[in-house]
């Protein structure tokens, strides 16, 4: 009787305890190699495409342009409205919202200059390629590049800047070569744009498009700076290293054994994987589209041929190493049945900030998103080539509950507040 009676005892104890007061995991040597791969974010890497990367009045002004309303169609919506620091660099929409609402998510911005390919689709290949087009997109700011480059001349210390960096602008007064809208337009051919487009003459095209991918650079050389680092997660990381107890206390005992369902049970790892916590891909998971039915957005399908397309791309015209590792890369890209309705890997830092989830904010909060791994309830075979990794992992509820401990350890130190207004 009194075994039977210490085991209630001892039961009841173990009943009584909250969640954060479960021991913490044991991290095998394998787990310990696969944190070690996480963490920490090296440097910065170059982009050998921009010339402007690590030029810091470059950032500068690219800071200017980011803020900068007058570069829009309406004068009132600049790359900060969707953008917006103080929603970790996303809108909180379920679907951007700029001049109309969008089929897709506004992406966060954090950590970009790690990625190699742009957009959910992939439809640009680097930072300052994907800094273009939302400028001459209708429903986002509207413009176009004849009308953006007057925008830039027209204020002095945008002008001044702008041309201390890359030289003087075109000529844009003389209306005769150059008109007050233009831009080409190979969906619309026949539009104004367009037709304004093609009769200027081949050299003063070519002198707005160079104009125009500088602009892009310098945008980018801002944006290159947005990064998360020095989370929770990589202070317990090199507490690891250094066998250090207070470093290893940074991350709480429901957060480990959130990391410890990351590396092996819930399989996460083979997507977010590498310090960014993410593998840079696309992959298919099937999501009905916001309004539900089959999935009808086709994804890296259709962005394969818009980046192929590109003449802003690494190996165009206007890239500062067309022969580089990057222009390399687009040489082996072959588009597949497989390739449809796949989506980039988002990175995992800050992600707790940034909701509501997934390309088109199918989830409103990350416990819906787990549910979503947990069950895959809702996801369509979208072809023979399923992900095959892609199966229930059927999480308890305490183990949804450490998972999203985990998640929001990821969320790094603040950014200097110099870096999220307009200078």
């Amino acid at each position: 009787m009194k075994f039977f009676g210490a085991l209630l005892l001892s039961t009841l104890a173990v009943a009584a305890l909250g969640q954060g007061d479960l021991p913490g995991p044991e991290f095998s040597a394998r787990d310990l190699q696969r944190i070690a791969s996480l963490s920490p974010l090296g440097p910065v890497p170059g982009d050998e495409t921009n010339r402007f990367a690590l030029d810091p009045r470059a950032a500068l002004l690219g800071q200017r342009l980011f803020f900068e309303p007058g570069l829009s169609a309406n004068g009132k919506t600049a790359c900060a409205t969707c953008h917006d620091p103080e929603q970790s660099f996303g809108d909180g929409l379920p679907r951007a919202v700029a001049l109309a609402e969008g089929p897709r998510r506004t992406p966060s911005l954090w950590n970009l200059a790690y990625a190699r390919w742009y957009f959910y689709d992939g439809r640009a290949d680097s930072l300052w390629a994907q800094a273009l087009q939302p400028m001459e997109n209708e429903i986002e700011m509207g413009s176009d590049r004849l009308a953006i480059l007057r925008a830039v001349q027209s204020r002095p210390l945008l002008r001044s800047e702008f041309e201390a960096l890359r030289g003087a602008l075109p000529e844009l007064s003389d209306s005769e070569r150059f008109p007050e809208h233009a831009r080409p337009r190979p969906d619309a051919p026949g539009s104004a744009e367009a037709v304004a487009w093609l009769a200027m003459a081949p050299e003063d095209r070519e002198a707005v498009n160079r104009a125009f991918a500088d602009l892009g650079k310098m945008l980018a050389a801002y944006e290159r700076l947005l990064v998360s680092r020095d989370s929770a997660f990589d202070r317990f990381a090199e507490g690891l290293r250094e066998d250090d107890a207070e470093k290893k206390a940074a991350l709480s005992v429901d957060a480990q054994r959130g990391l410890k369902l990351f590396l092996g049970k819930g399989r996460c790892r083979l997507c977010h994987n590498g310090p960014n916590f993410s593998d840079g891909e696309f992959h298919g998971l099937g999501l009905a589209p916001p309004g539900g039915g089959m999935p009808t957005d086709a994804g890296r399908y259709n962005g394969l041929p818009a980046l192929l397309a590109d003449p802003f791309n690494a190996r165009g015209a206007y890239s500062d190493a067309p022969a580089g590792v990057r222009a390399r890369i687009l040489k082996g890209l072959r588009r597949s049945t497989s390739n449809w309705g796949e989506f980039k890997t988002p990175s995992l830092r800050e992600v707790s900030r940034r909701g509501p989830f997934m390309h088109a904010g199918q989830f409103a909060t990350l416990e819906v998103v787990l549910e979503f791994y947990s069950t895959l309830e809702g996801a369509a075979a979208l072809h023979q080539h399923q992900e095959q990794i892609l199966a229930p992992r059927n999480f308890s509820a305490g183990e949804r509950a450490d998972l999203l401990a985990f998640l929001e350890s990821l969320e790094g130190a603040p950014l200097p507040a110099t870096l999220l207004k307009a200078p």
